[in-house]
Formats: C-alpha cells, structure tokens, sequence
C-alpha cells in the first residue's frame, strides 16, 4: 500500500511541475513570438513605405495599390534637382539655377534591398496582402496625400492570434491594425515606432 501511495504522490508531483513548467513557458513562448514577429513585419512595413516615398516623388501622390506601386517602381524615373548658384548671370534675380536628373527607381529599390516582387505579402502567413489604401484629403485647409498600409496583429501572429494571449501583454489586442500612415492626416508614421 506504501508502495503505491509513492507512485501515486509521485505521479501527482510530475503532473503539477507540468502543469507549472506550462505556465511559466506560454507567456515566455508568447512575447518572443510577438516581438520576433512584429519586428519582421514593421521591417517589411518601413520598406513598403520607402516604397511609397519613391513613388510620391516621381508621381506626386501616394499608391493606392501594389500593382500600381511596384509597376511604377519597375519602370519608372526618379527626378533628382541639383541647385546651383550663378551669381554671374543678372536676368535670374534668385541667383540660382536648378539642374534635373533622373535615375531609374528600381536601381535605388535594388540598393536598398527591396523586393518588389514579395512586397505586398504580410510575413508569416500563406499569401496574405497588406491592406493599402491611399488618397487625397483637406488637412489645415490644403489638400494633401495620405496613406496607409497595415494589416491586424491576428493575420501574422499564428499560433498566438488568440485573444487570450492579452493576459500576458495588457496592450495586445489581436484585431488592432499593425500599420504606417493614417488616412486622417499627412503622417508616415508607424504605430509599432
């Protein structure tokens, strides 16, 4: 009977370290897996947006689309102005004149380690698309640009989407918007920065 009464007891003991081991390793499992992958996709996010800046500066306006983006980007210039003085020239009253080069965008994409081709698809996932919109709005009585581009904390955070990781970290909230800009105003902002 004694013999038993040990097995059982120490039966009992393991399954509680388990249960305690578990306890520990979820919330720690959890916070690696949201910061590892958050980091990853605010990377992908701030290539998206240099993206969207090249565009701006050869189109005037933001990308309300990834087609347009990347086919934009693919083939299109980017307009450099060099300014230079002439002091000697007495018909310019500004005493400057302004040079404009252009350089194809994709050489300045390719240096700065942007795949286009793979640039619409949110990390971690099987062929999920950012969300992107993009438009034009009245912003202290001026009309100006505006984008946005972001997809919810639960579309790349796998295993850990659930809702109840919220105990472990008060601000999670898987349906939030993981995103840059905002269509209310002219920012470029990211709201993991």
């Amino acid at each position: 009977m004694k013999v038993i009464a040990n097995i059982v007891l120490i039966l009992l003991i393991a399954l509680l370290g388990y249960m305690l081991f578990n306890s520990i390793k979820e919330p720690i499992a959890f916070q690696e897996g949201k910061t590892l992958r958050a980091d990853v996709v605010s990377s992908k996010l701030s290539d998206i947006r240099r993206s969207q800046e090249i565009y701006k500066s050869i189109t005037g306006s933001y990308a309300g689309n990834f087609e347009l983006l990347v086919s934009t980007l693919k083939r299109d210039s980017i307009p450099f102005e060099k300014i230079l003085n002439d002091p000697e020239d007495p018909s310019n009253p500004d005493k400057f004149i302004r040079e404009t080069s252009y350089l194809p965008a994709i050489d300045s994409i390719l240096a700065m380690g942007i795949n286009l081709d793979s640039l619409q698809y949110v990390p971690f996932t099987l062929g999920e698309k950012f969300d992107i919109q993009a438009d034009t709005i009245e912003y202290q009585s001026t009309q100006v640009n505006v984008v946005q581009v972001g997809t919810k904390w639960k579309v790349f955070m796998g295993p850990f989407a659930d809702r109840r990781f919220a105990k472990y970290d008060k601000t999670y909230d898987p349906e939030k918007l993981f995103k840059f800009g905002d269509m209310g105003s002219p920012s470029l902002s990211g709201n993991w920065e």
